[in-house]
């Protein structure tokens, strides 16, 4: 029995300027589901990530959840709308604390209670008074998933979330994102194909801003196969 569709991208193109980027670009998500995307630098990915969340403006087609449109909307309502972004820089406020920046998330999503950012991530309840700007890349990773998950979005757009970090927290991640497909479906960017082949239901490789292959079986999802799209 298919899982419902959570998120549908139909013949996507994205364009900087005159220099286009995303070429028909077709994907669905469904419901409980880890999708990953894996390519070269260059190739669209992060493009893609930014062109369904809202901060790009495609040239032309859909991205749809079952009951909105999402193109011409604005960043802030596609989050509102369950559909949350996690940027590949780890960006975060760094003058402010790890509570402040909590507080912040739940602002904006009306969604006050943080026992599950803790459940994930311990540590942030340990370092919740100090200054994000004083984190480690790992530590204001977890700050900024933990910041995501904050209003119980349907969809996590997360890139390149394991870029510069140690193994352990490498680790950490794969089994926080495994336990939030139980909650969520997520479309990950990720250049570490062994954490991608553990955790993918099904794999997009992106080449030139195509799609050129979908991988869904537990044979085709393996690092050697992976690797010739890299």
């Amino acid at each position: 029995m298919h899982k419902p569709t959570t998120l549908e991208v139909v013949g996507l193109n994205t364009a900087y300027g005159e220099s286009k980027v995303l070429f028909d670009v077709n994907l669905k998500l469904h419901a409980n589901e880890i999708v990953s995307c894996v390519g070269r630098n260059g190739s669209g990915k992060t493009t893609l990530l930014k062109s369904i969340s809202g901060f790009l403006h495609p040239t032309s087609g859909e991205v749809k959840t079952p009951d909105h449109q999402l193109i011409g909307m604005r960043p802030y309502q596609i989050a509102k709308h369950g559909v949350k972004y996690v940027p590949q820089d780890k960006k975060v406020f760094s003058d402010l604390t790890v509570r402040e920046n909590l507080e912040l998330g739940s602002y904006a999503s009306g969604d006050y209670n943080w026992d599950p950012v803790f459940d994930y991530f311990p540590k942030l309840k340990i370092l919740i008074d100090r200054k994000a700007g004083f984190l480690s890349g790992g530590e204001r990773q977890m700050l900024m998933i933990g910041r995501a998950i904050l209003g119980a979005p349907k969809v996590l757009l997360i890139d390149e979330p394991t870029e510069g970090l140690a193994p352990s927290i490498v680790s950490h991640l794969r089994h926080v994102f495994k336990d939030l497909s139980q909650r969520a479906s997520l479309i990950i960017v990720e250049q570490n194909l062994p954490l991608v082949c553990a955790i993918s239901n099904r794999v997009y490789a992106i080449r030139e801003g195509q799609v050129v292959a979908e991988l869904k079986t537990p044979d085709e999802i393996n690092p050697s196969n992976c690797e010739q799209y890299l």
